[in-house]
């Protein structure tokens, strides 16, 4: 069910949930920002209230530090983050909460991403950023890695 001012993309990837979620987790920064912005990672702690931070670097010179805490996290299954908290609980201005969702389809994954947030404002000011785009070519990446990770197996 989509949530009020949410957002997502998905993709059906052509292979088991178990490895999608490990190359999704373990090489976040080989997908996580749409080439040619990279992202470097400050901190990932893979459990619940865990910092989630990092930069996102431009091609022109642009960093767009990224922090918040993720709020669930449930192996090969789904993670949510939101920037809304600094780790310890600390409020700042909230943007949106991230979620993203690996399922089981056929021995295949489906994978949703979606950012839903607070006000349709917020929501509209993200489609203009460039979501469909950005978070469509993320979840390409990350097709990607998968197919050639699995080539190797």
């Amino acid at each position: 069910m989509k949530a009020e001012h949410e957002l997502s993309v998905t993709r059906l990837i052509d292979a088991p949930v178990e490895l999608v979620w490990k190359i999704a987790t373990e090489r976040l920064v080989e997908w996580w920002c749409p080439r040619p912005w990279t992202a470097e990672i400050v901190e990932q702690d893979w459990r619940p209230g865990g910092r989630s931070a990092m930069i996102m670097r431009g091609p022109e010179g642009e960093t767009h530090p990224v922090e918040g805490v993720l709020l669930e996290v449930t192996p090969n299954r789904r993670f949510v983050f939101t920037d809304a908290f600094k780790v310890g609980w600390i409020p700042q201005t909230a943007f949106m909460v991230g979620v993203f969702e690996f399922a089981n389809e056929g021995g295949k994954t489906r994978y949703t991403a979606s950012a839903r947030h607070w006000t349709a404002d917020a929501l509209a000011q993200h489609e203009t950023m460039g979501f469909a785009d950005g978070w469509g070519k993320a979840a390409d990446q990350l097709t990607e890695l998968v197919e050639t990770a699995k080539a190797l197996v």
